[in-house]
């Protein structure tokens, strides 16, 4: 084998590294999370379903690819997206699978039947409408995430406070409701809780990312 040879194997096999690491459903599920914000290993552990032992060795594996990094803050580790290129990977990733593969659009179509399937909803629009009064924007993500980013007008009241903050909310304004994305499902049962006390009101199919990568404006901080 030539040298020139071994070195493009060896580079193409950097490169395999990426892949490995995003190879699991459960590591792909954890970036998902952190194009949020950052999180601390337990909160990724409890927003996975996995145990802290499990999601401290997937996250290793895509700390060792460049794909997060991690910090300490007391006895707690907290991890966090290496860049922004991250995010667009894993997007990019998702919509070639979206586009490719049939059967994601049949689990869609379990995940969100009928009526449940997300409404198409003019952006600017929607900030135009929200700055003046006309409807209401939930972010019912948890509020750590609404700290790091969030639209425009929205108001934070995360899935578990919402049957408590109905009292707040007006009948007569179309209540607009977004989480962490097209497959997240809290804004999709804050939409049943809402339809079933009266309110009109519908699911943004959209989160920070997509909002993000149409180059539309983001709120950080509270």
């Amino acid at each position: 084998m030539s040298q020139r040879r071994e070195i493009k194997d060896r580079l193409f096999e950097q490169f395999a590294r990426i892949g490995q690491a995003m190879s699991s459903s459960k590591r792909l599920e954890l970036l998902d999370l952190l194009s949020q914000c950052e999180k601390d290993v337990e909160t990724l552990a409890s927003n996975s379903g996995m145990s802290v032992a499990n999601t401290s060795r997937h996250l290793l594996i895509l700390k060792a690819a460049g794909l997060v990094e991690s910090r300490k803050e007391g006895v707690h580790n907290f991890y966090h997206l290496a860049n922004q290129e991250v995010v667009e990977l894993y997007c990019g990733l998702r919509e070639l699978a979206e586009r490719q593969l049939a059967d994601v659009e049949k689990i869609v179509d379990e995940l969100y039947p009928g009526e449940e399937r997300m409404e198409p909803v003019d952006r600017r629009q929607l900030i135009k409408l929200a700055k003046a009064g006309a409807v209401t924007v939930l972010d019912v993500r948890p509020e750590d995430e609404f700290r790091a980013a969030h639209l425009p007008h929205a108001i934070s009241v995360p899935l578990p406070k919402l049957k408590s903050y109905l009292k707040e909310l007006p009948k007569h304004r179309q209540v607009v409701a977004y989480c962490r994305g097209p497959y997240c499902l809290m804004a999709s049962e804050a939409i049943k809780l809402l339809q079933s006390k009266g309110y009109k009101a519908i699911r943004l199919g959209e989160g920070i990312v997509e909002w993000q990568a149409a180059g539309l404006p983001l709120v950080h901080g509270s």
